[in-house]
């Protein structure tokens, strides 16, 4: 583990470890506790009551934040004839079929996000083993397999975060950037927890949220308390 710096030092003092804030104190914090030479991205981390290796606790899916998070995210779309002209008018940064797909094979990353038309998902699945690892792989879910690309490519736009449970029941997802109005940064993330409540499997038991946390790109991780969200 990296010593911290003096800095980091200074702020982790700010923070009681132990506690559980309540969701207006914590954002308050991370704000506070912002302190790098540039705009930190503020992230949500969730640890969930459920089986990651089992079919049906698997948790994924897309929302637009009320806020957005702050970043400008560039959209790769998959498309063909009036849907490839569609995506080009909602302002989609790349658009093309097998001329992108060679340059991706090659090495090329200049994107964020994938969006395909599901007639060009069998040449897209091609690239599975390259946009898999880095999670780029389009899929329905997440609302990227769509011939509706311009909504797509709109919401993208619009703050658009998609969040997947990993291997040890945690879910990260960003929800702003520190120079946000404390409010919107409440508001975001009281919208996230939301959406991950709504997305509880069944087939989940015990504590679903085991507890919740707030932190900038280079601030202390802060604890907040979301049994208010989770009843």
């Amino acid at each position: 583990m990296a010593k911290k710096t003096k800095k980091q030092q200074e702020l982790l003092k700010l923070v009681d470890r132990t506690k559980a804030y309540d969701v207006q104190e914590a954002i308050g914090l991370v704000k506070e506790t912002a302190k790098a030479n540039f705009d930190e991205t503020v992230e949500a981390a969730f640890r969930l009551g459920v089986d990651p290796k089992k079919a049906d606790q698997q948790i994924r899916g897309a929302m637009v934040l009320p806020h957005g998070t702050g970043k400008s995210q560039r959209v790769l779309v998959f498309a063909k004839g009036d849907k490839a002209k569609e995506a080009e008018a909602a302002g989609a940064d790349y658009v093309g079929e097998q001329d992108l797909i060679n340059q991706i094979n090659q090495g090329w990353f200049d994107f964020d996000v994938v969006v395909a038309t599901p007639d060009m998902m069998a040449e897209v699945g091609k690239l599975g083993r390259v946009l898999g690892p880095k999670g780029l792989m389009p899929n329905p879910k997440t609302g990227t397999v769509t011939f509706e690309v311009e909504k797509a490519v709109n919401e993208i736009k619009a703050g658009k975060v998609e969040y997947r449970v990993d291997k040890a029941a945690n879910i990260h997802v960003p929800i702003g950037k520190a120079s946000f109005d404390q409010e919107k940064l409440i508001e975001n993330f009281e919208a996230i927890t939301d959406a991950l409540v709504k997305a509880k499997p069944q087939a989940s038991k015990g504590t679903y949220v085991r507890n919740a946390a707030v932190s900038s790109t280079m601030g202390p991780g802060i604890k907040v308390d979301v049994s208010n969200y989770t009843k």
